[in-house]
């Protein structure tokens, strides 16, 4: 099964996608991006998911990227369809209902930067390293690079990296804001873990109505954003977690949520 490349469980609201193709570094081919769209499908059609967390199978890669052995083999209308499935997929992954956790655990390079761009939240290992590197073979980044990637650090330096195409190092990466957290190789597992047990514990339904005030409000006019704000807090005041979460601060207890 095409699906074996990408891994997935589920345990205690919590979804791990794993790439695994570690003999080419995770590089992205056809039959990994059908891979991923099935998984996201599974994500959505499970109601007790509550996070997801994207990582790879191994310590040397998260992802190098095109598979480039097999992109040579493609007709320029086969490339035009893969980069369609390629963007809908990452397209995706960022509108999850859910917060969305890139654990970069090696090299995130091309298209592998572009799904860890797609994610909510960043968290990379002290040895990895990153780049948007197409222009180094005369292309330009086609998952969403050009897009994301300055909303998230800015036009200037997002322009600096992509026009190089350099390759930059964890720490630099935290520097910039491309990345929320670095973290010893060997400690990444149990600290995206922490992090995602953290939103897990939290309100589902607020947790979801947060990622939607804040991902449509930055798409528009403060004004606008205010109003998406509003709508999204009066989504969380009839539900049964709101009157958990009172009951539980009142009675010094950890509140108990079934995101209803």
């Amino acid at each position: 099964m095409t699906t074996d490349i990408v891994l997935y469980n589920v345990r205690e609201h919590i979804a791990t996608v794993t790439l695994n193709r570690p003999e080419v570094m995770h590089a992205i081919n056809r039959d990994l991006v059908r891979a991923l769209e099935q998984r996201m499908e599974e994500i959505r059609a499970n109601p007790e998911i509550r996070v997801v967390v994207v990582t790879a199978a191994g310590v040397k890669a998260f992802c190098a990227g095109a598979d480039l052995k097999e992109r040579a083999t493609l007709t320029p209308e086969q490339v035009a369809a893969f980069l369609l499935s390629l963007r809908r997929v990452l397209n995706t992954i960022a509108q999850l209902p859910v917060p969305v956790i890139a654990a970069i655990n090696g090299a995130a390079l091309g298209g592998g930067l572009e799904l860890a761009l797609a994610a909510d939240i960043r968290l990379a290992a002290d040895s990895a390293v990153m780049g948007l590197t197409e222009t180094r073979l005369a292309i330009i980044p086609g998952g969403g690079g050009t897009q994301r990637l300055p909303r998230l650090v800015g036009r200037g330096k997002a322009k600096e990296l992509i026009f190089t195409g350099r390759r930059i190092h964890a720490a630099e990466a935290l520097s910039i804001g491309l990345v929320n957290q670095v973290c010893a190789q060997d400690r990444l597992p149990a600290e995206t873990l922490k992090m995602a047990s953290e939103i897990a514990q939290a309100g589902p339904i607020a947790v979801r109505q947060a990622k939607f005030a804040i991902d449509a409000g930055l798409e528009s006019d403060l004004q606008t954003g205010l109003s998406i704000e509003a709508q999204a807090y009066q989504a969380c005041i009839h539900t049964e977690d709101r009157l958990e979460g009172l009951a539980a601060f009142r009675e010094k207890r950890k509140p108990v949520y079934k995101g209803k």
